[in-house]
């Protein structure tokens, strides 16, 4: 597939403390300036994961195949999975989906899981039902209680949401995971694979960088999303450090 022009800067890659390193690399997907990995970093960094971060909004380009990765993440954006013109990077990115999808194990996150849907039959649509923005509450749901990475948890948990697009019709072979009261697909698996509409990467630093404005658009108060992303911060840590680990298991 033909890669895009214009690339501008090198691929990064976060390397563990040497004392505790694997050879083992995650490939992360960028797919927006302002939705980076956030603390799946420290995530890593703690497992001894290297990560190679591809910037691919800031024209770096993806590699061909997943070889010599152990598994592969792919980041949010603003953009539909399949607005091709606005992100000529898209095409490489589900082909690389593809080719990864039953090799090694796969997390896509907010437009990485509507991605997952997009590729392997699903459906997404723009700006659909009610915006979601800040601290949510989810549920789980009864394929849950036995999914490698949510088994034990309890019957709902809580998350960073920022959406205004959803996942509207399930490919064939996914299993429903979660939903919430505004989002009925907030996460799902086919095989190995996992999307989840939410942001477990994201600290309340981040949060406090959204737009009051845009916040405020969508209906809500700015105060509220924040206070709350800081009073329920060691709770989305712990419960998203522990699912972030269980996926890494997968890929010993």
């Amino acid at each position: 597939m033909d890669q895009y022009p214009g690339i501008t800067t090198p691929v990064l890659t976060y390397r563990c403390a040497a004392y505790r390193c694997r050879v083992t690399t995650v490939l992360i997907i960028e797919n927006d300036s302002g939705s980076g990995p956030g603390r799946l970093l420290n995530w890593l960094d703690e497992r001894g994961v290297s990560a190679t971060v591809v910037r691919a909004w800031n024209g770096e380009t993806l590699p061909g195949s997943i070889d010599g990765y152990s598994a592969l993440i792919l980041l949010g954006g603003g953009m539909l999975p399949d607005e091709d013109e606005r992100s000529p990077w898209l095409p490489a990115e589900r082909e690389l989906l593809r080719s990864a999808h039953g090799q090694v194990p796969v997390l896509g996150i907010c437009l990485g899981a509507q991605l997952l849907a997009h590729t392997f039959g699903g459906e997404v649509q723009g700006n659909y039902g009610l915006p979601e923005k800040g601290v949510t509450e989810l549920t789980l749901l009864p394929a849950a209680m036995d999914d490698p990475l949510l088994a034990g948890l309890p019957s709902t948990v809580r998350a960073v949401e920022s959406h205004q697009d959803q996942i509207t019709r399930l490919p064939a072979d996914a299993v429903l995971l979660m939903s919430s009261e505004r989002c009925p697909h907030q996460m799902i698996r086919i095989g190995q694979s996992w999307g989840v509409q939410f942001h477990p990467e994201v600290e309340p630093e981040r949060v406090r960088r959204w737009d009051s404005d845009r916040l405020r658009s969508l209906g809500f108060d700015p105060a509220t999303v924040n206070d709350e992303a800081e009073r329920y911060a060691v709770e989305l840590e712990k419960t998203w450090s522990a699912v972030f680990g269980r996926f890494l298991d997968l890929t010993d």
